[in-house]
């Protein structure tokens, strides 16, 4: 399959630099439960991501392996840590280690999350909504250009998943997300899964929230499971847990968006209950027969956009 490259000139410090790209194929996220069997059986599979922040020391066995996998595939390094959305200034330590981690492994891709997830010192283990006005387009601007600037190469910026919205916002947020693609240059980690929680929680269409986003900027695609709640109204809520096989509607979902962006890459998302290594393959693997099936769609459907 042919890779991917970039639909938009870079601008302002994203021009940095592009390295080579993901492959526009299935991929799953690296679990060390699954180190020795992908080394054993070497699985037809397009690439695999790592969350960053795993892998910020200097040794130990999931370098190990990680060094002996990364022989073999394609890499995408995506960060939780980074607290974009945050009003406080970004972490310089932090940045470092990711700089450090990324110029060792030379992944094809690196992403990270329009949320917050600090605050002056305080760490928290989760990733927190921000209202989407002018100041916080401002700083989450001026984070990506630090980013940007300090790693040398084009970010993804990925779309939340929420459960709440401020009443602050003056913005979309897939108007926000135009704009901050419009005036860094980073790229869009369209992650459908949090398109859907998210538009469901919130009342919206997804379809149209995919149709708003700036798609000629997405560099990658994430595909996740789901929990389901109910809030206090009784209204139903949906829990972005990365714990079960992807819905079916995310899959209808994401066949549309395909039409849209054509192929890209795309990655499963498992964080608990991790299952054995197949069923990831297999899921990837349906990512890559409806990539297929929609390629034919998608020139008809940019024609009438």
């Amino acid at each position: 399959m042919l890779s991917l490259t970039s639909k938009l000139p870079l601008t302002g410090s994203a021009a940095a630099g592009i390295p080579p790209a993901l492959p526009k194929r299935g991929g799953v996220g690296l679990k060390p439960e699954h180190f020795r069997e992908i080394l054993a059986t070497v699985p037809d599979i397009g690439f695999f991501e790592i969350h960053a922040e795993n892998y910020m020391v200097e040794g130990g066995p999931f370098h190990h392996y990680l060094g002996r996998i990364r022989e073999l595939y394609p890499l995408s390094i995506h960060g939780v840590g980074l607290s974009i959305g945050g009003e406080s200034p970004l972490d310089a330590d932090h940045l470092d280690r990711l700089a450090r981690l990324l110029d060792r492994y030379q992944p094809e891709s690196f992403s990270e999350h329009l949320a917050w997830a600090s605050h002056a010192e305080v760490f928290l283990n989760d990733l927190l909504p921000a209202p989407y006005h002018a100041n916080t387009l401002a700083l989450v601007c001026g984070h990506i250009d630090q980013v940007q600037d300090r790693l040398k190469r084009r970010m993804l910026l990925e779309n939340p998943a929420t459960y709440v919205e401020f009443s602050a916002s003056t913005m979309a947020e897939t108007e926000f997300i135009t704009e901050v693609v419009r005036r860094t240059g980073c790229g869009l980690l369209l992650d459908v899964n949090n398109v859907y929680v998210s538009c469901v929680n919130h009342h919206r269409d997804p379809y149209d929230y995919v149709r708003a986003l700036p798609l000629a900027a997405a560099g990658e695609i994430h595909l996740a499971g789901f929990a389901r709640d109910a809030d206090a109204a009784g209204d139903p809520l949906l829990i972005d847990s990365h714990g079960a096989p992807v819905d079916q509607a995310v899959w209808e979902l994401y066949r549309y968006t395909l039409e849209c962006t054509g192929p890209l890459p795309t990655l499963i998302e498992r964080d608990n209950d991790i299952p054995a290594f197949p069923v990831l393959l297999a899921e990837a693997q349906r990512a890559e027969r409806m990539m297929l099936a929609a390629a034919p769609a998608y020139p008809a459907r940019e024609a009438l956009a």
